[in-house]
């Protein structure tokens, strides 16, 4: 999914979701096409033992950090805000500092 607009389409516009999915490329793939040690996270415990691999990899080291694609990224401002409107992260089922401003468009 493209994040941050898939956020505001589930957000503000009811899950009414349009032109937000997206597929990724194999990075682990890749980054071995250009000889470039590689490692996937997909959970938090594998966190650390990661970083440990990339910080005593002498040279370059990608990682993939997988989330779950409905995951949301905090802080962000709504349609139409200003910025010092910023939406920090919301309660469940709440958008804490949404004024309701839509976008004009």
């Amino acid at each position: 999914f493209l994040g941050m607009v898939r956020q505001w389409q589930q957000i503000f516009y009811d899950k009414r979701y349009v032109g937000t999915p997206i597929l990724s490329p194999d990075y682990v793939k890749l980054a071995d096409a250009y000889d470039i040690p590689a490692a996937v996270v997909s959970h938090p415990s594998e966190v650390v033992p990661v970083l440990e691999q990339a910080h005593a990899t002498d040279g370059p080291f990608l990682v993939d950090f997988q989330v779950k694609e409905e995951v949301n990224v905090y802080p962000m401002v709504a349609p139409g805000a200003a910025v010092d409107e910023l939406i920090r992260r919301p309660k469940p089922g709440y958008v804490q500092g949404y004024s309701g401003v839509q976008p004009s468009w």
